[in-house]
């Protein structure tokens, strides 16, 4: 039938992921906002942040549901899809990943019941302190999980053991290591403060469509308009922009760390082919040329971007326009090398005469990813990059626009800022998932990146163990699941992702379009909100 198993495993693998990490960042980021709702509401006795609390608190209550559901499956993906993987860095991978149900998922889950139904049978600063216990529980199940995905971008910590066959963990400086990996700690900066601007992005997107709304209705529409949603929505936007910036602080950061942990990475998503250039690339629409070839002992430069300006991208890598950074095929042609290198110096399996084959069991599909075997798709990576910061535009302006037609106590009445805001909704979650796609994709061919610390500045082998810890994402595949299981489950689960996120959607509508006030919660006279909706 032509079905390839290892096309259909990525397949299956980056739908669910895409899917689940829409959810993850709005449930990292609301945690907080709505812990910091709760404890205004505490502080200052306003009773709107009490409203926007439970408000609020409804869309995260959702998004926390279905985000649990989806990432279960992840876990069984692990053992089946992914099972030669899983053999290879079980000891490693597998701890973060018990930390992070035993502990963390617990602790949220656990505290998060207590305060769904501990509203009104426990006292007020308790219930605010249960918040902030659910938002720690939150970010840590995610600190705990991008150390395990970190851990696959830069191994740290670990080596190889010949006798084995596996990556492993010999102490507990070891695994150490593995928490304090830089790449873990830049990640979780860049995915805490994107997440916190996707979550003021809901906030004041839905304030400002409401503020809108309800001050065009008049009477007690423009009282609440003034005195309830105005001040959620500038509060929402002044955080918007601080995490904004934040965004863009922790994203260069980790630019510069890919350039040196993750060239090719780096390389594919500025469109350097081969060569070196410090020139930005503003658009490509063709893949590198595979008719490259050497001149002398350098590739020529070769950039599929077109668009360029100068200098800019050695700002980027490096903090100096007059630096440049190395191509797709430098890159892949240096890692060929280093592994040249790394099974010169392994040593021999205690079975065979043969050195041992570490992470890397074989090159039969990696010429399929691109004209240089180690580097990444391109076109992808390129564009999901330029997506990821694009989207962004969006936000600063309804950001910006929002809070000048705001200032001085306006009201907001136009329909123009209410259309940017609904508009501008979905453009953090595109936006995360184009980040995520571009990391995951610019790592290609590898599911385990080398790790260059086991090199030293001219490249010579220091730490055979170190280095020896890498493996390709063909070899990470099930040998005994077939193309017709893996298809099957694909449809499935691509479905039912489907389903629910229709199901997420709709719900997400729903419970925005009733308001801030519902007469079920207060038992009061309905409100503005109310009216309008129901009217």
């Amino acid at each position: 039938m032509g079905l390839e198993s290892l096309d259909l495993a990525r397949w299956q693998f980056g739908i669910t992921t895409v899917y689940h990490f829409i959810l993850v960042p709005f449930t990292i980021g609301m945690s907080l906002l709505v812990a910091l709702m709760e404890t205004l509401w505490y502080r200052t006795g306003k009773e709107y942040w009490l409203k926007a609390t439970r408000f609020f608190g409804k869309l995260f209550l959702i998004n926390f549901a279905l985000g649990v559901a989806t990432g279960i499956v992840q876990e069984f993906q692990f053992g089946m899809g992914w099972s030669e993987y899983s053999r290879f860095v079980g000891d490693i991978f597998g701890a973060p990943l018990a930390f992070e149900a035993l502990l963390s998922f617990f602790m949220e889950s656990t505290f998060l019941g207590v305060w769904i139904f501990g509203w009104g049978k426990i006292s007020k600063k308790a219930h605010v302190v249960v918040a902030w216990l659910v938002m720690v529980g939150v970010n840590t199940s995610m600190l705990w999980i991008i150390g395990a995905n970190s851990w696959m971008q830069h191994p740290v910590g670990a080596h190889f053991d010949p006798e084995t066959g596996r990556a492993t963990l010999d102490s507990a400086a070891a695994f150490f290591s593995v928490v304090l990996n830089s790449t873990m700690w830049l990640a979780v900066f860049h995915v805490v403060t994107s997440s916190i601007l996707l979550a003021a992005t809901i906030v004041a997107g839905i304030s400002i469509w409401w503020m809108v709304r309800s001050a065009n209705a008049g009477g007690i529409g423009e009282t609440e308009a003034r005195e309830v949603w105005r001040p959620i929505a500038r509060w929402g936007m002044t955080i918007m922009l601080v995490a904004g910036i934040l965004t863009v602080a922790s994203g260069h950061l980790q630019g510069q760390h890919l350039v040196y942990y993750q060239p090719g990475k780096m390389a594919a998503a500025e469109g350097l082919c081969s060569g070196e250039s410090g020139a930005l690339a503003l658009f490509a629409f063709s893949d590198c040329p595979t008719d490259i070839q050497k001149e002398g002992d350098k590739w020529p430069v070769v950039e599929a971007g077109i668009g360029k300006i100068p200098g800019v991208l050695g700002f980027v890598a490096h903090n100096s326009f007059q630096r440049t950074i190395a191509g797709m095929a430098d890159s892949s042609e240096r890692t060929a090398n280093l592994f040249e290198k790394i099974k010169a110096a392994e040593p021999k399996s205690p079975n065979t005469d043969t050195a041992a084959t570490s992470g890397l069991k074989g090159q039969g599909d990696v010429a399929d990813y691109s004209w240089a075997p180690y580097a990444p798709p391109m076109l992808i990576t390129f564009w999901s990059f330029r997506l990821m910061m694009g989207l962004g535009v969006f936000m600063a302006a309804l950001a910006i626009i929002g809070l000048y037609q705001t200032r001085g106590g306006k009201v907001a009445t136009s329909k123009g800022l209410s259309k940017l805001a609904l508009i501008t909704l979905p453009m953090p979650f595109l936006s995360a998932m184009f980040g995520w796609i571009m990391t995951e994709i610019g790592r290609q061919p590898f599911i385990v990146y080398p790790n260059v610390d086991a090199f030293d500045e001219n490249y010579e082998l220091t730490n055979v163990g170190l280095g020896g810890v890498y493996m390709l994402t063909g070899d990470g595949l099930s040998g005994v699941v077939n193309p017709i299981e893996l298809l099957i489950s694909l449809i499935g689960f691509t479905v039912l992702y489907l389903v629910l996120g229709i199901i997420w959607f709709r719900l997400l509508v729903r419970y925005s379009k009733e308001g801030i006030n519902t007469p079920a919660a207060d038992g009061g006279p309905v409100s503005a909100s109310q009216e309008l909706t129901f009217a």
